[in-house]
């Protein structure tokens, strides 16, 4: 990291001198790393700080080191920066993220400091293995997010979040070998995008982006590249299918929707949203399995092997494709 960007760091957080404490990952496909960084003579022990370091290409580990790759990887980062500058200061505890102690861009490198969730009270990380306390508030965050953000413009941001969109994906669809998947894809994201009850939603939120407390029922979240517009079913089951089996996603499908939407409803009520959250209810519920099949059909064409695709996404978007064309 240059001298520029330690000492926008030390300006910051009135630290005399940093030190590394550790790096906590890479950055995907090689453009950058996220750090933390211990302060001296600051009123912070810590902060995270994400350096991106844009390349000329990527290294994708799948081989989707393409142009079209590459761009989407830069305007993510575009985003992230835009996010932390326009809208994060509207989100409250009750859909916690870190605060952002500074924004930096020069030349081909970006900078983002970061309150270190680690010191602040969010320390656990989760990799697979939940339990109902874990689950409820993720989905207590999602809602809470959601309803902060209902009906709210996505200026700046992805038109459309998630990093999956179908029309920042063409070269997955391409390859899709699931022919009635392949030929659907429009029409599900037509649904999921002309649903009436639009919201910024996170994007990417994987069990990874969430950080607990140490009683596991709270949390925050990070991450913010692929955020944008969109239905909040986008969020609720791409969380479900990053931390449950497929057993379990179809067992427990109706007690995870009740508790987000019994959650929702009342944070829609705190955030003084004229909204029917009834009509909410029915058209999201509906689109649960939209959303579910959405994503089914990026893995599909991304990585045909991957453990998330099973009998449980395949009985779903099976069900969606036949919704469509009845």
């Amino acid at each position: 990291m240059n001298q520029h960007f330690q000492n926008r760091i030390l300006d910051a957080t009135g630290a005399d001198e940093l030190y590394e404490i550790e790096v906590i990952q890479s950055l995907w496909s090689g453009y950058g790393e996220i750090v933390r960084f211990g302060l001296v003579n600051s009123p912070l022990k810590s902060v995270v700080v994400k350096h991106v370091n844009l390349p000329d290409g990527g290294k994708h580990p799948r081989g989707w080191n393409t142009n079209l790759s590459h761009q989407r990887k830069l305007k993510s980062y575009k985003v992230e920066t835009e996010w932390y500058k326009s809208f994060a200061s509207q989100c409250n505890v009750e859909a916690k993220i870190p605060e952002c102690y500074a924004l930096e861009n020069k030349g081909s490198e970006v900078l983002m400091v970061f309150e270190d969730l680690d010191s602040t009270g969010y320390k656990g990380r989760r990799s697979s293995s939940v339990n109902w306390d874990e689950v409820n508030a993720v989905l207590y965050w999602l809602a809470n997010f959601h309803a902060t953000f209902m009906g709210k413009k996505p200026d700046g941001l992805w038109e459309t979040g998630t990093y999956w969109h179908l029309e920042t994906r063409p070269e997955e669809l391409l390859v899709l070998n699931d022919i009635p998947l392949k030929n659907a894809a429009s029409a599900i994201d037509k649904k999921l995008s002309e649903s009436p009850f639009q919201t910024i939603v996170h994007g990417d939120a994987k069990l990874a982006n969430f950080c607990f407390s140490e009683d596991g029922k709270k949390v925050a979240a990070v991450d913010f590249q692929y955020v944008g517009g969109g239905c909040g079913m986008k969020d609720v089951a791409y969380f479900v299918g990053s931390c449950m089996s497929e057993n379990d996603c179809e067992r427990y499908e109706s007690k995870i929707l009740d508790h987000y939407f019994s959650v929702l409803k009342t944070a829609l009520e705190k955030n003084n949203v004229s909204i029917d959250s009834e009509e909410l209810e029915a058209n999201w519920r509906h689109l649960y399995h939209f959303a579910w099949a959405d994503f089914h059909r990026f893995l599909k064409g991304w990585h045909p092997g991957h453990w998330k695709i099973n009998s449980y996404s395949e009985r779903v978007s099976r069900k969606v494709v036949k919704q469509l064309s009845s």
